[in-house]
């Protein structure tokens, strides 16, 4: 079957990820988008266990601030200087910070299991284990702190 540029563009945009994997999934999946997503996260699994020994020191900390009444701060590693100044990673930082406001986790490992407050459907560890595929560094929230005015 023969993969049209279109179809590639579309899956590239809708991943983020490059040309080459897009078309390979594309073919893999005989030219079904949905079949190549789902193949593509398959792969992107097995990309986050071969990078998971990689050393994270670098990265960002990030706050967000909700009606100036929770307040949330996060530090989330990458490997590279980079990769801590891409806008995917940026964003990245930027939800996790914001999910901490929100759903109020005890520590990183229960963060790690809950469901993401934009996507039920997906838990912060796929998120995570989604933008490492997508970015292609090894990534670990580290830890974060939650302030709610009126409580110690």
């Amino acid at each position: 079957m023969s993969i049209s540029v279109d179809q590639i563009k579309a899956l590239r945009a809708k991943t983020g990820l490059g040309i080459h994997d897009v078309k390979q999934a594309l073919e893999h999946a005989e030219g079904d988008e949905t079949k190549a997503v789902a193949w593509l996260k398959e792969k992107g699994i097995s990309t986050v266990a071969k990078k998971a020994d990689r050393a994270t020191g670098q990265g960002l900390i990030e706050t967000y601030i909700h009606g100036g009444r929770i307040a949330a701060m996060v530090e989330v590693n990458c490997e590279t200087d980079f990769v801590a100044r891409n806008d995917d990673f940026k964003k990245f930082v930027k939800e996790i910070a914001m999910q901490v406001a929100s759903m109020n986790p005890e520590n990183v490992d229960e963060l790690l299991k809950q469901d993401y407050f934009r996507d039920p459907s997906t838990t912060i560890e796929q998120l995570l284990n989604d933008t490492i595929a997508k970015i292609g560094e090894n990534m670990k929230i580290s830890r974060f702190a939650r302030f709610e005015l009126g409580y110690e």
